[in-house]
């Protein structure tokens, strides 16, 4: 039967009738009738059947997966055969959404106890990092028939020996948000967790997974599911994500986005925002960044257009008891606006909120839906969303971004294939249980859709690394955490502190700090600090902005990052680089494609007005990106499309020499081709190539008087193993040093937690770049260092998708030309003063962007 689809929903009566009297008296008393979920999710529960459901916010998903649920467990204590266990587990991301179940789901049973004359006590507990150690206590003699936890809390169940008897007769788990979870190394880490419990349970227990926004379907369903005897388990889909009727809108603050300095075009904005602020009830507004999001409020209030306790930004940076507040005023409708990053995309039940605004491109059509599904939360409303573009390249992006969502094309979800890390955290964690025979552990894992690929060697190669086999570790005081015996492949628990760092260290988020920035030099000068990740996409030479002043990265020790100031270099790598979301690559190539298009017709001086037609865009919007693409047309007539890319020669803002790249596959795939192409001419020329890259391209600087054939070079890069020259490359940067402390301090190799004493990030750092070089003088191929480079290849960058686009190239699918120009094309424009756009420096960057436009103006004689 496999993976299927269910496209009609059963009657209500047959709903119903899943339900316990009781159960079903108190549900007809609280709502009019059953929302699309639930006509679904009723029947197909109560068939002891797995489902993954889809369905927006708002849309009584909670009541779809537990009613069923509630109805048995009710049934069974009105029999007297409610046992002391756990029967049904529900997993989320967030803790905040736990609570927020625990209060959904107590307040129903408490109304349908009410109803019921005899004792009913079917009990509702929370697991999670935050409850008393009482509370654990309570779990223990009582435990909750229905389990509310964290991905994290479930693998520390799964080795806590007095609860996990508990565990053993489990019916139901519910995965929440699995859109979130399927595409991290949290996800896979819960994937393992499942078949681990799977494993201690006599029966199949129902997977029931509930998301708001999942593409494609059967790609979810099989990471909720899993494999059985080599098979992927039975899964039933009730997608009705798209019920809830969208009314979306791009909206430009100005009729003249290129001739309007920074100061006006956000002054504009915020007036635009308050109109919308100003006509609805709450809204919310998303920013791509934390420090917009702070940008944003502290002008509201500012402006005092409102009362200042009506405006609040939420965002991860805030403390818990700040985000909880501002959570608790929205449910109660006492906020006018809250301004966010990310940390609202999730299903917390934040009460009404009548219009999502996004400022900027959230960069995926995926997120966007997320994102402004927010709003219209009660079943019949409309979700209402206005994104304000705020320049030429966003407008376009944006536009086709809302022509999808009309469309209902989502990006596709990307899993995590064979994370060695978070399999050496459950190795650890099953030999806490018991003594494995290697083939019986390897075949538990290899059940979940994240490991169904995993060879047995490399398993092997995992138990000989934790169980200390490698004499060159142990003088590096990394001793084995458990012991495997090679001849009879038997392994388990070694020592009595296995547990106690197993305990101390598990989970995939890794510790991040920031660093200090010093000059380099004789007297070394504290110029400030940057996040660890904007760090780790530092590139030896880049340039970057920190307190208005220009540095060229030197180099990195540690958690300090040394540099020297140079006065009058442009950037070549934006401040809030690490912050921001890359381009989705289906989205990008629906752009392409529509851009390309609009380019065609307007090279042939035909009208493009029927195209802007599909973007649903106001008159400015639409005016602007006209005028673009007839600039483009007008000054390079040469078509860039999804099938023909261009290689333009050009001259920078200094003069220099570049090549611009105009490949619009987002920054994932851009990353691997720029870093590659640059490898490749640095090497033929023997000079350091310094790049820009963007979601829409990237620019090679290229050496003044060097003669290079563009043809050869793309030969070259087609027949390359650019996997090999990445890995070969990349071992120098401070990604491969960070990204290894990561996945080191993931696999137990470095520890983040000794003995209850918490090891600072700088300590980590330095004994990870230690024990990177030990283990290279083991193998090249070391478990944690193959690991590494595939996070960072398959994760962080998309090798797959840069290798693909490059065999196209060679076949000929992809074509591609070269040309010449005087001044960088207008879509070249933003790349080019891309390492400007920081906020301190952005009125230069606009009059910048001005010059570009008249000297182009003047080019084609207008």
């Amino acid at each position: 039967m496999g993976i299927s689809f269910v496209n009609r929903p059963w009657s209500e009566r047959e709903n119903f009738r899943c339900l316990e009297p009781d159960v079903r008296r108190w549900f007809k008393s609280k709502f009019k009738r059953l929302t699309p979920p639930q006509r679904f999710s009723f029947k197909i529960i109560s068939n002891n059947e797995n489902v993954l459901i889809t369905a927006p916010t708002g849309s009584g998903k909670t009541f779809s997966a537990f009613m069923v649920i509630i109805s048995e467990l009710i049934k069974l204590a009105k029999q007297g055969k409610l046992e002391d266990k756990v029967y049904c587990i529900y997993v989320s991301p967030l803790r905040a959404l736990n609570n927020d179940i625990h209060r959904n789901l107590i307040i129903p049973l408490e109304e349908i106890r009410e109803t019921i004359n005899e004792k009913i006590d079917v009990r509702i507990g929370i697991r999670t990092g935050d409850i008393s150690p009482y509370e654990r206590q309570r779990q223990l003699k009582k435990p909750p028939h229905i389990l509310i936890t964290t991905p994290e809390s479930l693998a520390i169940l799964l080795n806590s020996r007095r609860f996990l008897e508990k565990l053993q007769d489990v019916k139901w788990i519910i995965i929440d948000e699995i859109h979130e979870l399927a595409s991290n190394k949290r996800g896979v880490h819960l994937s393992l967790s499942i078949e681990r419990l799977q494993n201690l349970n006599k029966k199949e227990f129902i997977r029931i997974g509930l998301g708001a926004t999942l593409h494609p379907l059967e790609e979810a369903a099989k990471f909720l599911v899993g494999y059985k005897n080599s098979k992927i388990r039975n899964c039933k889909i009730v997608d009705v994500s798209w019920f809830k009727p969208f009314d979306v809108k791009l909206v430009c603050p100005t009729n003249d986005i290129v001739h309007i300095d920074a100061e006006t075009l956000n002054n504009l904005m915020y007036k635009e925002l308050r109109e919308i602020i100003s006509k609805h009830t709450t809204t919310l507004v998303f920013t791509n960044t934390r420090s917009g999001s702070e940008r944003v409020v502290h002008h509201l209030k500012k402006a005092g257009w409102f009362d200042e306790e009506l405006i609040a930004a939420h965002h991860g940076s805030l403390s818990r008891e700040i985000r909880w507040d501002v959570e608790e005023k929205l449910k109660n409708g006492q906020l006018k606006a809250v301004i966010s990053s990310t940390s609202l995309e999730l299903g917390i039940d934040i009460g009404y909120i009548d219009v999502v605004v996004q400022i900027g491109s959230p960069k995926s059509v995926t997120r966007c839906v997320q994102r402004i599904g927010r709003s219209g939360h009660n079943i019949n409303d409309t979700a209402k969303g206005i994104i304000i573009g705020m320049d030429r390249d966003d407008l376009i992006e944006c536009g086709v971004m809302l022509k999808c969502l009309k469309e209902r094309k989502l990006d596709k979800i990307k899993i995590p294939q064979n994370c060695l890390d978070v399999l050496a955290q459950h190795i650890v964690g099953m030999a806490l249980n018991k003594k494995w025979h290697a083939k019986e552990a390897f075949e538990i894992i290899k059940r979940s859709y994240c490991y169904r690929n995993l060879d047995y060697e490399t398993f092997k190669s995992m138990l000989k690394y934790l169980a200390g086999h490698y004499a060159n570790l142990e003088d590096r005081s990394v001793y084995g955490k458990i012991w495997f015996d090679e001849k009879d492949e038997m392994f388990g628990r070694r020592g009595k502190y296995t547990k106690v760092i197993y305990y101390l260290n598990m989970g995939t988020i890794p510790d991040e700090v920031k660093v200090d920035v010093y000059t380099v030099g004789k007297r070394k000068k504290y110029v400030g600090n940057i996040e660890e990740d904007f760090l780790e996409r530092l590139r030896k030479n880049d340039i970057f902005v920190l307190g208005g002043k220009t540095y060229q990265f030197k180099y990195a020790r540690g958690m300090r990052c040394y540099v020297e100031e140079k006065k009058e270099e442009y950037p070549t790598i934006p401040a809030w680089f690490s912050e921001l979301l890359p381009l989705s690559y289906d989205l990008a190539v629906e752009i392409s494609k529509i851009r390309g298009t609009m380019l065609k017709k307007a090279i042939k001086g035909e009208n493009i007005e029927k195209i802007l037609d599909l973007l649903p865009a106001d008159e400015k919007s639409r005016n602007s990106i006209k005028e673009y693409i007839e600039l483009q047309s007008k000054y390079l007539k040469k078509v860039i499309t999804d099938k023909k890319f261009l290689i333009e020669e050009t001259r920078d803002l200094r003069k220099r020499r570049i090549w611009v790249f105009h490949l619009l596959l987002g920054r994932r795939i851009n990353d691997v081709l720029s870093r590659v192409f640059a490898i490749i001419i640095g090497k033929k020329l023997k000079s350091d190539i310094l790049v820009t890259i963007n979601d829409n391209g990237f620019t090679l600087t290229i050496p003044e008087d060097a003669k290079i054939s563009i043809d050869e070079i793309i030969e070259k890069v087609c027949s390359t193993d650019i996997k090999e020259l990445l890995k070969e490359n990349l071992r120098r940067t401070e990604l491969v040093k960070r990204r290894f402390r990561h996945t080191a301090s993931r696999s137990f190799l470095v520890l983040r937690n000794y003995k209850g004493h918490k090891i600072s990030v700088r300590k980590q750092q330095v004994n990870a770049q230690t024990l990177l070089r030990v283990c290279e003088e083991i193998d090249k191929d070391f478990p944690i260092i193959r690991e590494t480079y595939r996070e960072i290849l398959e994760d962080l960058m998309d090798i797959e998708g840069a290798k693909e686009i490059l065999k196209k190239i060679k076949n000929k699918e992809i074509k591609y030309e070269f040309a010449k120009t005087k001044y960088p094309s207008p879509f070249a424009h933003n790349l080019i003063l891309l390492g400007d756009a920081d906020i301190i420096l952005m009125k230069d960057r606009r009059q910048r962007l001005i010059e570009l436009h008249e000297k182009i103006i003047k080019e084609i004689g207008r």
